[in-house]
């Protein structure tokens, strides 16, 4: 019934993982997506003229608090001892976009991916809410993981 998905028993009902037997690994997981602005919005965030004050600093701060607190919004994660959480930002003006690559690290039995994904995002929704104010048509594109190491499955680095 549960088709190779480890969140899920033989009938089919959803379960946390058990990780007790599992020994602790170095763990990395590293997810990019992307804030597209309009011209005049992308002007105003450089300027550091929106009315709402820092745009980055406000994300990377929010992209750190949700990794830390993933297990309280994702119902199977586990609550991981976090190591260490970077958001970084690559900034194209010309583009009109912001680059978001949040990065996760832990020594533990289970993968950081749940906490990359959820930094990035929460991070690009921290822009999109310091930005509505003048922007409403904010696009938040392509999240995804691109890496990850340490686990069973070893390492993934996305195409």
């Amino acid at each position: 019934m549960s088709h190779g998905f480890s969140h899920m028993d033989g009938d089919g009902n959803a379960r946390m993982v058990d990780v007790s037997a599992k020994g602790d690994t170095l763990r990395t997981a590293i997810v990019r997506c992307v804030v597209r602005l309009a011209p005049s919005t992308m002007a105003l965030l450089v300027q550091d003229a929106l009315p709402k004050g820092d745009v980055l600093t406000t994300a990377k701060i929010a992209g750190i608090q949700a990794a830390k607190r993933t297990a309280e919004l994702i119902p199977m994660c586990h609550p991981l001892p976090i190591s260490h959480v970077d958001i970084r930002f690559a900034v194209d003006e010309p583009g009109a976009t912001i680059g978001i690559e949040a990065e996760v690290r832990t020594a533990y039995k289970t993968g950081v991916e749940m906490e990359a994904l959820v930094a990035a995002q929460i991070a690009a929704a921290t822009i999109y809410d310091m930005c509505k104010a003048v922007q409403k048509d904010i696009v938040i594109d392509n999240c995804r993981l691109v890496y990850k190491s340490g686990g069973k499955s070893g390492t993934f680095t996305a195409e």
